[in-house]
């Protein structure tokens, strides 16, 4: 197996990585992550824009190894050549370069990423003591990587690296860019067929800036501290992975917090059918700790906890290890403090209490503060690396959706209202912003959000209005609205906290709600199922085809719809995954569908919906699947909201 730039940098952050890779036995959550798919996608797209100013480049083309390593040396041997994904080898090492440009004996490498920077400021790149800054070292250690190949297979040439970036100081001048990039699925990989229509108005100015790190890559070089635990030269470190990924040699690593995030982790499914766990492997290898360990909460699961590390260095995994003094237990006056939901978690799992933790009298008190009619609002957005409008920058913010429930004081339920953009290249935020005002001031109810999303991208928008070079005309009524149900972000120069603010229900769930049941989680993704299994009066209500019905709760999307039903296990499904599959009444074999997926129950998968929505070569048959499928989706969201007020509710009050 060779070391390529990918197994490089993933070795950066755990060596042993490289062995796990390397079968397929191992169980790899990292191909389930949809955000990661999403962005990837992005990654393909801005890969093939790169490409577009390099006009006289050639492709390599060829998957095969030895086919590209010839046709990149064959083209090596002109004076003057620019060659796309050009194939290096040196010893085990192996790259393929994004971009080479050759002109005589010197070497431009263009290591090209969708991750943005602002060309009109000073990025970053370094911490004040010379090392790599942490957001920025894995983009740093790929493109020193490639030098370092192509230094040592092309010794006759000067090589001089860049990283090529979405440079956010630049405005695209033309609509529809995004969508020249079609990410489409050829054979098991993802390609990117490029429309042959591109204008020069499409590439000018250009939104991807090459950034020479020839100076970063020097000091990688000398540096013998890469973060691995190791004393050793770069080139000590490449070598020793390199005969790694050669031999098929596992090479221990540092246990620690990061492992937290270990992609080769077993999932329920990946036990069943019998794939191993590599994380667990790493523990029993070096720390020899029982497996049974980790069928039991483990310090992974130990929420917003910093101090991991210690506890890991002297072999105390198991929650049930820790003690009281642990912990450093503070209180608030107000609800649980951080490191009292903690220690509450903690206890649970000492005394295997599966049982939820509801405070409620501060719960009752929060609950008698709120004003009727209730709104629950929740949105989607979208930042893309190549902006699918004119006059927009790379990772500029879109908020294309939204969905509103509202509960009035009678416990009347509807979905009152929502948005969805779905015309490709236009730029939604002002429309979504009217929507939204429209729907929250018909009266003056406390509005909830879940988790700070909602505030952010409102604050957000706020900023793309006072900057606009054309601002529309109630530029002033829309910046006054948003104030008045947020509060201001901390990096803002201004200082405002809105009449109704949103109550971000997030919020309400750490101080005053707990279950085991969610492994330490407070994503709604994970409190809801959670609340579902426990609450009779949800199951006797929403296990009838109440929803979407004109005597039950109206719905604009559902029709006499179950939300409670039992799944193989025997218990209450997860609602996300009782959404209605992606073209089942697809009789039209005719019809090539740009989208992959067969079902939209995760905010990945509803970014990727919304970039397939933008091409205008979509059948109206799949764009009207992946509107009603996005619809269902952030309903669901704003319901599932509902769902935890009532079960609270009828808990506390009756």
């Amino acid at each position: 197996m060779f070391l390529t730039k990918s197994r490089f940098v993933t070795a950066l952050t755990c060596p042993t990585k490289l062995f796990y890779m390397a079968d397929t036995n191992y169980a790899n959550q990292s191909v389930e992550d949809t955000f990661l798919a999403a962005l990837a996608e992005g990654g393909f797209q801005v890969g093939e824009l790169a490409k577009q100013y390099f006009p006289e480049g050639i492709n390599i083309g060829t998957l095969d190894t030895i086919k590209a390593l010839a046709k990149t040396n064959e083209l090596l041997k002109n004076k003057n050549v620019i060659i796309f994904e050009a194939a290096i080898k040196y010893e085990n090492c192996f790259i393929r370069v994004d971009v080479l440009e050759k002109k005589g004996n010197f070497i431009k490498i263009h290591e090209v990423k969708a991750k943005s920077f602002n060309g009109n400021e000073a990025t970053n790149f370094l911490k004040k003591d010379g090392t790599p800054n942490s957001i920025w070292k894995k983009y740093l250690y790929d493109v020193a990587f490639q030098k370092w190949v192509c230094s040592r297979a092309l010794s006759n040439n000067m090589i001089s690296a860049h990283l090529m970036l979405a440079d956010k100081s630049k405005r695209i001048a033309a609509s529809g860019l995004n969508q020249k990039f079609r990410v489409l699925e050829v054979n098991g990989r993802k390609d990117v067929k490029v429309e042959s229509d591109i204008q020069k108005e499409h590439l000018s100015p250009e939104i991807l800036t090459s950034v020479n790190v020839d100076n970063i890559c020097a000091g990688i070089f000398a540096a013998t501290d890469h973060g691995l635990g190791v004393d050793e030269t770069f080139d000590q470190m490449v070598m020793r992975l390199s005969f790694a990924c050669e031999q098929g040699q596992i090479i221990p690593s540092q246990l620690g917090t990061h492992c937290g995030q270990c992609e080769f982790v077993c999932s329920n499914n990946d036990k069943i059918i019998k794939k191993k766990d590599g994380r667990l492997e790493c523990f029993k290898r070096i720390l020899g700790i029982d497996p049974a360990v980790f069928d039991k909460p483990t310090i992974f699961d130990l929420w917003n906890f910093r101090g991991k590390q210690k506890f890991i260095d002297e072999g105390r995994i198991s929650l049930s290890d820790l003690d009281e003094d642990d912990i450093n237990i503070s209180s608030n006056t107000y609800g649980m403090s951080n490191s009292e939901r903690q220690w509450l978690q903690v206890q649970k799992a000492k005394d295997n209490d599966d049982t939820e933790y509801l405070d409620r009298s501060g719960l009752k008190d929060e609950m008698n503060s709120w004003v009727y009619p209730l709104h629950f609002i929740d949105f989607e957005t979208t930042m893309v690396a190549i902006p699918f409008g004119a006059n927009r920058a790379p990772y500029e913010g879109i908020a294309f959706q939204f969905s509103h429930h509202t509960v009035d004081k009678d416990g009347s339920i509807k979905h009152a209202g929502e948005f969805l953009n779905v015309e490709p290249g236009y730029f939604p935020n002002y429309d979504f912003v009217r929507a939204l005002k429209d729907e929250l001031s018909q009266d003056d109810g406390s509005i909830f959000r879940y988790s700070n999303h909602e505030n952010t991208y409102l604050n957000l928008i706020i900023e793309q209005l006072q900057v606009d070079a054309e601002p529309p005309q109630d530029k002033d009524d829309l910046i006054q609205f948003i104030k008045t149900i947020t509060q201001s972000s901390k990096k803002s120069d201004d200082f405002w906290i809105g009449e109704r603010t949103m109550i971000d229900l997030l919020e309400v769930v750490k101080k005053f709600y707990f279950d085991p049941r969610t492994n330490g989680s407070n994503s709604i993704k994970y409190i809801l199922p959670s609340i579902l299994s426990r609450s009779e009066f949800l199951k006797s209500k929403y296990s009838k085809p109440i929803y979407g019905t004109s005597h039950g709760i109206k719905s604009k999307n559902f029709n006499s719809w179950t939300w409670i039903q039992n799944s193989s296990d025997g218990f209450v499904a997860d609602p996300y995954s009782l959404l209605p599959k992606l073209f089942e009444n697809n009789d039209e074999q005719q019809v090539i569908l740009l989208s992959q997926e067969d079902e939209l129950k995760n905010g990945g998968a509803a970014l990727m919906a919304y970039a397939r929505m933008q091409f205008e070569v979509i059948s109206d048959y799949e764009r009207n699947e992946l509107k009603s499928a996005l619809l269902k989706y952030c309903e669901l969201d704003t319901l599932a909201m509902v769902m935890i007020y009532e079960a609270w509710k009828h808990e506390l009050f009756g």
